[in-house]
């Protein structure tokens, strides 16, 4: 009887969404920040100025497929209060730091896999290989992987990078950056407040072609980077935290609510809204803020969005299932 309530209310749920109607709600904005207990911050994020939910639906591109990658087997560390990949690795690996835009298009699912692989390279490395994986690669070439724009699922990305490897190719910018699959779409906003960003499409992106010869005349097979092995993480925190600290950040999947598009600061927990969608991003750490354990993520919306890019959830509660789908692989 309760899994036929939850089916009913998640319908009705989505039943109530206007796809037409404004990304960024007043009203919602106003109840996040009228709780007296609420643990976060929401706001008018710029990235979604002029949005409609139909636009920002279309950012959340976790699509499963069916195929699961094998658990992998993680003894549990003595885990500090708090980590950060950021601090713990910035130095060496400014990959760490980035805040990457899928721009108009549901990439999410290669975007979170491409950032968290080009981290894992360097870290795995301790700093000597230096290179971008191609989310263009990723996301274009991978026809079991998903539909490119139209969403993908993260696992089956991460086996990708491990049986056939994937090119390098940086984030875009408006000349070309010398590696070989550079992703094309630009950064973009529906209300454009800075220079450097284009007005978003009405509707998504249509996928780009698959590239099969490297922009820098380099030979495509031959700058193909290997992954040593994927494998998804289980749901237990500690375990989530372990993977982190061990080997660098991890992908993870979660269902976003229409709340989640105002975050600015503090810890997320789900409050109000309909829900949108699975989005995939780049989990980075953990921490306790006020007396509340939370993620720290990095999401591909650019750096306008949320706390410059970066959102906290709740940590140990599988908040808005930010724990059940967590997938990584080795270097080699």
């Amino acid at each position: 009887m309760k899994a036929v309530l939850l089916l009913v209310g998640l319908v009705a749920c989505a039943s109530a969404l206007n796809l037409e109607g404004p990304a960024l709600r007043r009203d919602i904005i106003r109840a996040v920040n009228g709780e007296r207990t609420s643990t976060w911050k929401a706001g008018r994020n710029s990235r979604f100025e002029g949005a409609t939910m139909k636009n920002a639906r279309a950012l959340m591109g976790v699509k499963k497929n069916g195929f699961k990658l094998l658990v992998k087997n993680v003894t549990i560390a003595d885990l500090p209060t708090s980590f950060d990949a950021r601090t713990q690795w910035g130095s060496i690996c400014p990959s760490v730091l980035e805040v990457r835009d899928q721009s108009a298009c549901g990439s999410c699912w290669a975007n979170g896999a491409a950032e968290a692989m080009t981290d894992r390279i360097c870290i795995q490395s301790e700093g000597a290989k230096q290179v971008h994986i191609s989310v263009q690669d990723i996301n274009s070439c991978c026809d079991w992987c998903g539909m490119g724009c139209g969403g993908g699922d993260p696992g089956s990305a991460w086996q990708y990078w491990a049986t056939t490897g994937v090119v390098d190719g940086g984030n875009w910018t408006a000349t070309p950056d010398g590696s070989c699959a550079q992703y094309s779409l630009p950064p973009c906003e529906h209300h454009i407040p800075k220079k450097h960003y284009n007005p978003c499409p009405s509707d998504e992106y249509p996928t780009p072609a698959c590239p099969t010869s490297c922009a820098n005349g380099q030979s495509f097979s031959g700058s193909k980077h290997m992954g040593a092995s994927a494998y998804s993480v289980s749901s237990d925190p500690n375990a989530i935290a372990t993977e982190i600290m061990t080997n660098g950040p991890v992908e993870v999947a979660f269902t976003v609510y229409e709340d989640f598009l105002t975050y600015k600061s503090g810890v997320y927990q789900y409050q109000s809204g309909a829900e949108l969608g699975g989005h995939a991003v780049k989990m980075i750490g953990w921490g306790v803020e006020g007396g509340v354990p939370y993620w720290i993520c990095a999401n591909s919306w650019n750096s306008d969005w949320g706390d410059g890019g970066y959102f906290k959830i709740l940590r140990g509660q599988d908040e808005c299932g930010i724990e059940d789908d967590v997938v990584a692989g080795a270097a080699q």
